[in-house]
């Protein structure tokens, strides 16, 4: 996303944080030449799955600095930057050999943005990739820069998982969390600016643990899930998950929460009955599995056995009803045989996932695997593989949103449907993406009138085709969270019944969408 600033100057990023900071410090007056342009790019590389993600960077960069070169005759001078994981991990190779950048600017160096770009203003490459131990950000608070009415919050960085595939704990550092006082704070501003939903993030978000606070839980041990381990030893004390999970759902009770990415290990009891007793808090939860077999686990040194994962999520799904359930798999790791292949695919359609992020293991430098293991699995088999269990997860996300079919879903609208103006999109309880026609819908509370969907609008939909990617529906009427966890979507639809006795049938307009998409 470009942002122009003062017609001189353009961002490129996607942190939420860096152009709050540069922002702040006012680099159009640091920087000083009317003329400058200044780019900056900011690139978060998951752990094993993004290169072409990278891929797209350099080739960005490359034309950049082509750019670069035509324009500092004709319009003056211009600096190029960037910033997170990718700048950490690539410094010598981007600043010495490739001599594409004059700023980098690793994830934990933002606040020293300024006194970088002073130094590539004076003609100098400048760089800062030091990794901290403390660095939270707590007191920047971010710029919800969009129009939408979702926004993230980042609760905590690093990871100490250390599985044998990932490069987050040496692009990221150590895990910390920031402080429960300030993320509260940023959740309250978000209520404010009428934001609906928040996702909190983290690298390993439910392991989250602020030790800055003053009341401590010494004698409550940190609980793992059941057949889980860690290669770390366990902190104790501190502010844990579960009661930073209490306190934002407590702060608007018609805002939705979501958390991710979490591990597998830190679902204890208490944080699954937290969320099936919130109303706000989304009945769904991402359970990255990563393999189907007890062995390729061990050698990602993921710390548990299938045997025990799907005993979470059974756990998951007895304190849960009607939970849904994501996942990641990554097909060809180091070793991985045919059968280990099959026991993935058999877990797949075992747990029945709704959502999934599936991906070919590419080997990156500094991991435990770089070291330690082969990448022997050929690159036309893992496309195969990949493609199974694609092909898996389609037919049987297609089954577990097509079982919906005939229910009442509460859907928070985001917008127009990128295939048609005439319809909105918006997303479930159970983050499915659901489309519906854009019309007026009765209102819930005055009997003779209607009322128009907007995006930020939460809206029961009754839903009537669904596919392995979305399902489709029509608008019954808008309501709240509140409202619906006061009153079931049967209770509202008696409600409406009473006023228009045709409401729970589709409109004449509408019979398209009762085709499956």
């Amino acid at each position: 996303m470009f942002s122009q600033v003062k017609s001189q100057i353009i961002l490129l990023t996607l942190s939420n944080f860096s152009p709050s900071y540069a922002f702040r410090h006012a680099f159009c007056s640091i920087l000083g030449l009317s003329c400058l342009l200044l780019v900056m790019f900011g690139l978060c590389v998951l752990p094993v799955y993004r290169e072409k993600a990278e891929q797209t960077v350099w080739n960005r960069l490359k034309q950049l600095t082509a750019l670069k070169k035509r324009r500092l005759k004709a319009q003056g001078p211009m600096k190029i930057g960037l910033l997170g994981c990718m700048a950490e991990r690539l410094k010598s190779k981007l600043l010495e050999r490739e001599k594409l950048l004059d700023v980098i600017a690793g994830p934990d160096a933002y606040r020293d943005l300024p006194r970088l770009l002073a130094l590539a203003r004076g003609g100098q490459q400048a760089s800062n990739v030091l990794l901290s131990l403390e660095e939270t950000y707590a007191d920047v608070m971010p710029v919800h820069r969009t129009q939408g009415h979702s926004a993230f919050v980042s609760i905590m960085r690093g990871c100490d998982n250390m599985c044998s595939y990932c490069i987050v704990p040496f692009t990221r550092g150590r895990e910390r969390s920031r402080p429960v006082a300030s993320i509260l704070e940023e959740v309250r501003l978000l209520s404010e600016q009428g934001v609906r939903e928040v996702t909190l993030l983290g690298q390993n978000v439910n392991s989250y643990r602020d030790m800055s606070e003053q009341v401590f839980y010494g004698s409550e041990p940190t609980q793992l899930s059941r057949g889980f381990s860690t290669v770390y030893r366990t902190r104790q004390g501190g502010l844990r998950f579960a009661d930073l999970l209490d306190q934002v759902s407590l702060i608007d009770p018609n805002m939705r929460i979501r958390f991710t990415s979490p591990h597998p290990k830190d679902f204890p009891d208490e944080v699954l009955h937290l969320i099936q007793e919130r109303h706000n808090i989304c009945k769904q939860i991402h359970l990255p599995a990563q393999s189907g077999s007890s062995r390729v686990l061990q050698a990602m040194r993921r710390g548990y056995t299938r045997e025990a994962y799907l005993e979470l999520v059974e756990n998951v799904r007895s304190i849960i009803p009607g939970v849904s359930l994501s996942s990641d798999f990554i097909v060809g790791f180091c070793g991985e045989t045919e059968e280990d292949h099959q026991e993935s695919l058999s877990l797949l359609r075992a747990v029945r996932y709704n959502i999934g992020f599936l991906f070919a293991y590419s080997m990156r430098k500094k991991t435990h695997a770089y070291h330690r293991l082969q990448d022997d699995v050929p690159a036309e088999v893992k496309q195969r593989r990949l493609q199974e269990l694609i092909a898996a997860f389609r037919e049987e996300a297609c089954r577990v949103n097509s079982s919906l079919l005939g229910s009442t879903q509460l859907v928070l609208v985001e917008g127009e449907s990128k295939r048609s103006s005439e319809e909105l999109s918006g997303r479930s309880d159970g983050n499915v993406k659901v489309i519906f026609p854009k019309q007026e819908v009765p209102s819930l509370h005055q009997s003779s009138c209607t009322e128009t969907i907007s995006p930020g609008d939460y809206v029961l939909v009754k839903v009537t085709s669904a596919n392995s990617q979305s399902m489709r529906g029509y608008p019954l009427c808008c309501t709240t969270l509140s409202e619906t966890a006061a009153h079931s979507p049967d209770s509202l639809l008696s409600t409406l019944q009473q006023q228009q006795p045709s409401i729970t049938e589709p409109p004449n307009d509408c019979s398209h969408i009762l085709t499956t998409v």
